[in-house]
């Protein structure tokens, strides 16, 4: 990974500082239900402020589609943010023109001022040049600290960067570092554990990693497409029939590599895809044509546990089975609190990331055992699959 600004090389103090966080939250009449991303933001506004910064906060909320659109301002995170940061945050009614200028230039140093939402212009998202210049008329060092929009080139991810002296924030820090230490100089062997629905939505993630990792254990329905694909039925399960080439070639690929796929040989089904649902655990051969495997089994646990205890790092996206759904939880629930154990005894150097995989390990109780969970959802998966994250490249050195 190449080397990338931090807070380290700016000076702040007295100076309009831009920082584009991911202000992208649950909200719910008015209120913000999940404040995570809020609170993983504020040690950087906070160092900001604290040292003298006139800081001036970016984000997005929604998809408004280059129009204002009440229900996606910014205005109700205000209180939000100064709840989280113990500081007052001021509020602008647009992020460019007289209304963000006159609030830019009522900030004192160490004063915290919230813009509106960047993506009531379509300049934001077209990443056009007279809307860059127009955002950076508000601030004179840029700081990114939302890694969660860094693979979309947007004006406030990746325009601002080459108009203004620019770093990264702590949180998009704490991310690369993570993120490379996992497997960009990661101690080795690794393991990656990559479940979720779908083999197509995973495919360049597949095909990249069976190349730079010693284990693969894939689960949820696209392990089925691979079971399928190794002439084993599967009944009533999601499986993408028409990807079994594909998957075959991904397992070859692997071997080649010297790269170990680890497959469920037995399964949890059910004939109906529902919470609590009349379950059977059987092995992969044994799956009746009207079942739907929904989780993996305690075999298959244990092979992945043991597989897991003989590596250095581990690398997780996405759930095992129907993690919602009560009564499949119980594999992705076992192998994240293995994990865990793991990471806690100084053996393992855990990391995961995506919406879903967070969510599972919330509900494993195993968040803050990991050794870092990253809240990005397809800026994780890009960086999974190899790709450049616009947002990132614009921060290197």
């Amino acid at each position: 990974m190449a080397a990338f600004r931090t807070l380290d090389d700016l000076a702040v103090k007295g100076r309009r500082v831009l920082i584009r966080l991911d202000l992208n939250v649950p909200m719910q009449e008015g209120r913000v239900t999940d404040a995570t991303r809020i609170d993983r933001a504020m040690p950087t506004v906070r160092e900001l402020a604290d040292k003298g910064g006139r800081v001036v906060i970016l984000s997005h909320f929604g998809r408004p589609k280059g129009a204002s659109a009440p229900s996606m301002s910014l205005a109700p995170l205000a209180p939000a943010l100064a709840a989280a940061l113990g500081r007052p945050v001021a509020f602008a009614k647009d992020c460019i023109g007289p209304a963000a200028a006159a609030a830019v230039a009522r900030l004192g140093d160490g004063q915290v001022l919230l813009l509106e939402n960047v993506r009531f212009h379509g300049g934001e998202e077209a990443n056009d040049k007279a809307f860059v210049a127009a955002l950076a008329t508000s601030g004179e060092v840029y700081v990114n600290d939302a890694f969660s929009a860094a693979h979309r080139a947007h004006a406030s991810t990746e325009g601002l960067a080459h108009v203004l002296p620019a770093a990264a924030g702590r949180l998009m820090q704490a991310e690369l570092e993570a993120l490379d230490g996992a497997l960009g100089a990661s101690q080795r062997p690794v393991m990656v554990v990559v479940g979720g629905a779908k083999v197509s939505g995973k495919l360049e993630v597949l095909t990249n990693l069976v190349g730079k990792v010693e284990v693969l254990a894939i689960g949820g329905g696209m392990a089925n497409t691979f079971l399928f694909a190794r002439g084993i039925e599967v009944g009533k399960s999601l499986c993408e029939r028409d990807l079994a080439e594909t998957a075959a070639t991904i397992s070859a690929n692997a071997k080649d590599a010297g790269c170990a796929i680890i497959l469920p040989r037995d399964v949890v089904c059910a004939e109906k895809f529902e919470a609590g649902a009349p379950r059977e655990t059987l092995s992969v051969d044994r799956v009746k044509p009207a079942s739907m495997i929904l989780d993996v089994g305690p075999r298959t646990v244990a092979d992945m546990a043991e597989r897991l205890a003989q590596c250095r790092t581990v690398l997780w996206n996405g759930p095992l089975g129907a993690f919602e759904l009560e009564g499949f939880a119980d594999g992705t629930v076992a192998l994240a609190r293995k994990a865990a154990e793991l990471t806690g005894a100084g053996r393992l150097v855990s990391v995961a990331g995506g919406g879903d995989t967070v969510a599972a390990l919330a509900a494993a109780g195993v968040v803050d055992r990991f050794s870092y969970v990253s809240t990005a959802g397809g800026a994780f998966l890009e960086w999974l699959e190899g790709k450049t994250l616009p947002g990132v490249a614009a921060l290197a050195r």
